[in-house]
Formats: structure tokens, C-alpha cells, sequence
């Protein structure tokens, strides 16, 4: 089944991590990929290379999805290239931890900016194209932390509580145009960065999760594409965990 075989797709912050994960996995399944990068130009051109391996179309655009006009701006280089955004999904993202009694204005101001208002720019930006197709799918990257908290973490918390609230009202707002606005709640997903980690922490970690291991970019993609294809067509408004049973 070619799940989104021709669909154009843009990424936000694809240059690693899970966000790498989901551009392969949708070039893997012959969709076109669009994807930003902040500031790794290096691997953002690799990856370019390693999605055009794949047959379909692929390209790196350095842009910042917190910034309104360079969402907007983006929005529309990738129309005129690739003709049509048929996905969106917001995966940019980042933290900036510390206890509430630490936490500086400034570090609180920055995670809401890149990983909340990101979301509302990239998907304002999109919206007219996908209007005018009557059709199209937006997939926003919330956290098992947006939905029950976590201790040092208030920003990231309230930044990814807030796309699932904003994700739930423009799924009502865009369904009657054949717009589906969903959330993937990852849970502990191990990447370049959670490498760092010390190693009885990451043991610790996956103890706790009922199905005993730590999730993969992969995990993360293949909701994506889920979400992304004609198989949940009648999926809209919705959070999907992919936390191995964490929240259960």
C-alpha cells in the first residue's frame, strides 16, 4: 500500500533526531520532503542527499518557524517548487530546563516562542494552500509532558499543552474543508541526544515503561505516516501516544 506515495510534506527541525526519522520514513514511502533546519547546514545537505537516494523530491530550506514572516515566506517557496503542501508536520522544537524558582523570563519567553508559536505560524502559513485543495493534514508534535507535566520543565510543559489545545480547535475550525489537525505525544524516544545521558539513567528510564525500552525515530515516523495517509481519514482532533504505555 503506498501510504503517501506523491503527497508533498514539509518537516520543521529535520536535521536530527526524530524529526530526521520521520523525512526518511516518508521518502522511504515516496513522498516529496520539504524540511527546516535552524543552523546545521552540513547535515541538513546529507540528508537532502540521502532522501533524493530514495527517487522522490527533496529539500533543505534554513528557516525559523518561530519567526511569523519566515513561516510565511517558507510556506510559499515550497508551493512554488513543489506546487502543493499536503502535509504539515511541526516538529521543531526545544528545552530549556529548570525549576520554576530558576527559570529566567527569558528562558520561559524562547521555549513558548520555537516550540509553541511555531506551530501556530507554520500552520497559518500552509493554511491557505491546503484551503484552496480542500484537503490536507496537520500533524503537531506535543510530549508525554504536555499532558501530565514534569518536574523542571514547566516551559516545555506548558508549550505542549498548548499545541494540543490549538490542535483540538483547528481541527474543528478546518474539518469542514477536509483538514485534519492531530498531535503525537512521544514519550521517552532515544536519539543523538539522549545518547549523552548517563547510562543508569537511561536504564532507569526504560524500566519504567511498561513495555520495557526506550521508543525510536522510527516509532515516532510511523504514527506520522498514520496520520499522514488516507488510513485515518476519519481521524481528527486527536492526541496519539507513542510512549510504549507510559501514561497507561
Amino acid at each position: 500500500m503506498d501510504l503517501v506515495k506523491g503527497k508533498n510534506v514539509i518537516i520543521t527541525g529535520a536535521s536530527r533526531g526524530i524529526g530526521k526519522g520521520i523525512a526518511l520514513a516518508f521518502a522511504k514511502e515516496g513522498a516529496n520532503v520539504a524540511f527546516t533546519y535552524s543552523s546545521s547546514a552540513g547535515p541538513a545537505e546529507e540528508l537532502e542527499k540521502e532522501l533524493t537516494a530514495h527517487g522522490v523530491k527533496a529539500k533543505a530550506y534554513k528557516s525559523n518557524a518561530a519567526d511569523f514572516e519566515a513561516a510565511q515566506d517558507l510556506a510559499a517557496a515550497v508551493v512554488a517548487e513543489f506546487g502543493s503542501i499536503d502535509v504539515l508536520i511541526n516538529n521543531a522544537g526545544i528545552t530549556k530546563d529548570n525549576l520554576l524558582m530558576r527559570i529566567s523570563e527569558e528562558d520561559f519567553d524562547k521555549v513558548i516562542e520555537v516550540n509553541l508559536k511555531s506551530v501556530f505560524n507554520m500552520t497559518k502559513a500552509v493554511q491557505r494552500t491546503m484551503l484552496k485543495q480542500r484537503q490536507g493534514s496537520l500533524i503537531h508534535m506535543s510530549s508525554v509532558v504536555g499532558v501530565k507535566g514534569n518536574a523542571g520543565q514547566a516551559n516545555y510543559a506548558a508549550s505542549k499543552a498548548g499545541i494540543i489545545g490549538f490542535s483540538k480547535s483547528v481541527a474543528l475550525e478546518l474539518g469542514s474543508r477536509n483538514i485534519r489537525s492531530n498531535v503525537i505525544a512521544p514519550g521517552f524516544i532515544e536519539t543523538e541526544m539522549t545518547e549523552k545521558l548517563p547510562q543508569d539513567v537511561v536504564a532507569q528510564w526504560r524500566a519504567g515503561i511498561p513495555l520495557k525500552r526506550g521508543g525510536t525515530p522510527e516509532d515516532v515516523a510511523h504514527a506520522c505516516l498514520f496520520l499522514a495517509s488516507d488510513l485515518s481519514a476519519y481521524i481528527s482532533g486527536q492526541v496519539l501516544h507513542v510512549d510504549g504505555g507510559m501514561l497507561t
